[in-house]
């Protein structure tokens, strides 16, 4: 059967997808890596473009061909790997969702001075009523749709006022004067790792998409998803690389807000916030839909009351938020296993489409440069455990 849901359903998709990449670690790790490398972070940032292509499009088509989330189709390629999938992805996203309430706490704390605990529970209470609305997943999608634009749009406006050499960021971006593997790893890691990449693969799925021709429209709503955070991506690199030209260095304590400032004083300092908040408060719908999601694949009484299930994930997360602050420790070693959540769903996930002829499965030229960025990713992954898990002892 072939189902194809209306254009908009896709868009949110992607959306869905872009806006979870787009989170406070994001906003730093752009800001950080371009202080550092200059225009050459350009040829990071299109390096990994290439990298997360392969593996969302594998994924996206994977999914929607054969019409299953990715831990019961992980369990048909290797009995249990569904499981430890399932919960690699929800400790990690209860875990990141507590930075994530602690980065909406910071956005409105720098918008408009409210005190963190009620920014945090003020974006809780924001996520949770998206899905308790009779019509749960159109309020995601254009919460998704409408944060996410007002972000690029606000970045934008920052990169515009930064004035950035757009020429040597062109040059360096294919011809760079030193290259960072740590952080194209980082950045693939960011935009497709832990949760990321099956978010709008599931959200498509819970939409009825399903098929070749289903399969098709996953791969057009994962270029989209793609295109959408590396323009955000692109525009915050511009915006910090004009900044860093012209006034030498940020704030190393928070380089994304500073370049906000310096580029466009006051007012530039309560886009960041915005930006933050908007950042943030996108990151736990999508956490929280796309944990639950597995969740709901393994544990049947999640599955029997999904919209509890989702306000329990945000509000535990908020709760840790009050109740310790955000735990550094817990979100470098949830960092570290995010590295491994994307080779092995990968893995899983192209070894089921090998098993499988369902219509519209990723071709053969698809499958092996998705291969290429689970190895890649697995080799990077692991080094990245070992190496956090000994600095922390």
């Amino acid at each position: 059967m072939t189902t194809r849901p209306g254009r908009g359903i896709t868009l949110g998709a992607a959306f869905l997808m872009a806006t979870s990449a787009i989170g406070p670690g994001f906003l730093t790790q752009t800001a950080l890596f371009t202080a550092r490398s200059g225009a050459s972070f350009g040829f990071a940032i299109l390096a990994s473009i290439l990298l997360d292509l392969g593996a969302q499009v594998a994924i996206w088509r994977t999914l929607v061909a054969t019409g299953e989330r990715a831990a019961p189709l992980a369990d048909s390629a290797l009995r249990g790997s569904g499981t430890l999938l399932t919960a690699l992805v929800c400790l990690g996203g209860v875990v990141f969702n507590v930075g994530n309430v602690a980065g909406a706490a910071l956005g409105l704390e720098a918008l408009g001075g409210a005190p963190q605990w009620a920014g945090a529970l003020a974006s809780a209470a924001l996520a949770i009523g998206c899905f308790l609305v009779p019509d749960a997943g159109r309020a995601m999608d254009g919460a998704a749709r409408a944060l996410g634009a007002m972000m690029i749009a606000l970045t934008a406006w920052i990169a515009v006022t930064s004035r950035p050499d757009l020429g040597e960021a062109l040059v360096r971006s294919v011809a760079p004067a030193s290259v960072s593997p740590l952080a194209i790893v980082t950045l693939v890691g960011g935009t497709v790792g832990g949760y990321i990449p099956f978010a709008g693969a599931h959200r498509l799925l819970d939409a009825g998409l399903r098929g070749a021709d289903g399969a098709r429209e996953a791969a057009r709503g994962a270029l989209w998803g793609i295109g959408l955070a590396s323009a955000m991506r692109v525009l915050l690199f511009l915006a910090v690389l004009g900044v860093v030209a012209r006034d030498g260095a940020l704030d190393p304590a928070n380089p994304a807000a500073s370049a906000f400032r310096l580029a466009a004083g006051e007012p530039g300092a309560r886009a960041f916030g915005l930006v933050m908040w908007a950042a943030a408060i996108t990151s736990v719908i999508g956490s929280a839909y796309t944990s639950v999601s597995f969740l709901r694949s393994v544990v049947p009484a999640a599955d029997a009351r999904p919209r509890a299930t989702l306000v329990g994930f945000i509000a535990l997360s908020t709760a840790i938020f009050l109740a310790v602050g955000r735990p550094v420790t817990l979100l470098v070693l949830a960092g570290a296993l995010n590295g491994l959540v994307l080779p092995l769903g990968l893995a899983v996930v192209l070894r089921a489409a090998a098993r499988r002829t369902d219509p519209g499965l990723p071709r053969p030229a698809l499958r092996a440069a998705a291969w290429t960025v689970a190895a890649i990713m697995a080799v990077m992954g692991a080094w990245t455990l070992v190496t956090e898990l000994a600095r922390l002892t």
